[in-house]
């Protein structure tokens, strides 16, 4: 993969009401989406333009809701502030709208 369009990390990532990872990362670029663990093993990727992405209506910036494959994640993103590890590129925006914004670019839309 070349240089990803979005990378989040410190990522909490769930799926249903179990957590797979809180440390996890973000990916989208190659027209990818891809879902790390903390140790870089992919929890699930698939095309962007396969991917059904939305922002949590609570939960500030920090929430995501992305489907891959048939599987729904729940996502909780770094903001981008100071300190709070993570975030989208710099002069993009971060947390979950920067997410979302990445992985409609990706798909064209």
């Amino acid at each position: 993969m070349t240089e990803p369009e979005f990378t989040a990390t410190g990522v909490r990532i769930g799926s249903r009401l179990r957590s797979l990872t809180r440390a996890g990362q973000v990916r989208v670029g190659d027209g990818r989406v891809e879902l790390l663990n903390s140790r870089g093993g992919e929890i699930d990727s698939a095309p962007a333009r396969s991917v059904r992405v939305s922002r949590s209506w609570f939960g500030a910036d920090a929430r995501a809701r992305a489907e891959l494959n048939g599987t729904r994640y729940s996502l909780t993103l770094a903001t981008g502030e100071p300190g709070d590890g993570g975030g989208g590129g710099e002069g993009r925006a971060s947390g979950a709208r920067g997410f979302v914004e990445a992985v409609r670019r990706a798909r064209g839309g």
